[in-house]
């Protein structure tokens, strides 16, 4: 009785995602995490892809080995055990939010038959718009809902990407979100920033800045609310927009526009990268420089991210509830890797009505003030 090896590989593939990876360095680890991240954050995907792949191994006759029976019981479970920890999120983020309502309405069209991040006729896009004067890396894409009006007052969210300070684009990363939030009136804007080795901590704190203010000074131009701005982020985007938020109106980061008002309503931070910096100062670390003005946080963190520990966000959420005086949410994402953000899964849906939630929960104490 020979044994499918092909068949128990392509098993294990889909199931060892349901683990928590080791931390290694991205240089080796890399394939792992991508392979991980993608089986885990589309659960549909990888269990038509173990009928299949089972389904053939039985015509094949393949399951007649007791080693390949119980590896298919296994992969089975550990499959069912990911799209269990999907649909959880959720509840984990309605537990979360407390009194403040979060629907449990998902585009369970989008996560069935197409959870790929591609942007509905409804939501128009600006593409490569300059915000700086450092050419590709100080260009943004908009988005908003085809149609909009420019006195529509529309309230903003500013994304920023991750990829180690090193690497990454704009439009890579949280598209669901920025399409749904288009949809739903807001102008969304994801924007390429400046990148190691070239640029410093500095120079990623000017960037955040220099497009806040360029939303202030183009409001009426695009129909923006500019006592509406919302930062967010993904990993290292993440550490920039609190950054940015924590640091309102000082100087040092904004030569040439001191004056401008760079302050936000609030900051979202998916999978955030939260110390510090890669020289090493203190002053560069979100959790270490939280001030009692820090606008409202929602902090969403996965439990098996292997790049950014969770009890790194955890200690950040800790931080912010002890030092600042506004609305802090945080939610651990159970099973979540790093990069949550990148397909409309049942996860990142639950993520994105919890934005809603929040944003809205924001504007409304703004206005009571």
């Amino acid at each position: 009785m020979s044994i499918p090896v092909g068949y128990l590989i392509g098993l294990a593939v889909l199931a060892f995602p349901v683990l928590r990876l080791p931390r290694v360095p991205m240089s080796v680890g890399t394939p792992a995490f991508f392979v991980s991240m993608s089986i885990n954050e589309l659960p549909v995907l990888a269990t038509l892809a173990f009928g299949a792949s089972t389904a053939l191994a039985v015509s094949e006759g393949d399951l007649a080995s007791p080693v390949a029976i119980g590896a298919a019981v296994l992969a089975a479970a550990c499959l069912g055990l990911q799209v269990w920890r999907g649909v959880a999120a959720l509840s984990v983020l309605r537990r979360a939010m407390g009194p403040i309502d979060v629907s449990g309405r998902l585009p369970l069209w989008r996560v069935l038959a197409f959870p790929f991040a591609v942007r509905p006729r409804a939501v128009e896009r600006f593409a490569n718009l300059s915000y700086g004067p450092f050419g590709r890396r100080n260009s943004m894409d908009l988005y908003r809902r085809r149609g909009a009006t420019t006195g529509a007052r529309a309230p903003v969210l500013v994304h920023f990407h991750g990829g180690y300070y090193t690497t990454g684009h704009k439009s890579s990363q949280s598209l669901p979100m920025l399409h749904r939030l288009a949809e739903r009136g807001w102008v969304c804007l994801s924007a390429n920033y400046r990148l190691r080795p070239a640029a410093t901590f500095e120079d990623h704190l000017v960037d955040v800045k220099r497009l806040v203010a360029w939303v202030r000074a183009h409001a009426d131009e695009w129909g923006v609310d500019p006592e509406r701005i919302v930062l967010s982020g993904s990993s290292a985007g993440a550490h920039m927009s609190a950054m940015a938020a924590f640091t309102d109106g000082d100087p040092a980061y904004q030569p040439g526009f001191e004056d401008a008002d760079t302050s936000v309503s609030a900051v979202v931070s998916l999978g955030g990268y939260l110390g510090r910096y890669f020289d090493g100062r203190p002053e560069t670390s979100p959790t270490e420089n939280v001030p009692a003005g820090a606008p409202p946080v929602l902090v969403v963190h996965g439990t098996h991210d292997s790049l950014v520990p969770v009890a790194d966000a955890r200690r950040f959420a800790e931080r912010l509830r002890a030092d600042s005086r506004n609305l802090v949410v945080y939610a651990e994402l159970p099973g979540a890797h790093h990069g949550f953000d990148l397909y409309w899964s049942p996860r990142f849906a639950a993520v994105v009505n919890a934005v809603e939630a929040f944003t809205a929960e924001v504007f409304a104490r703004q206005r009571v003030r």
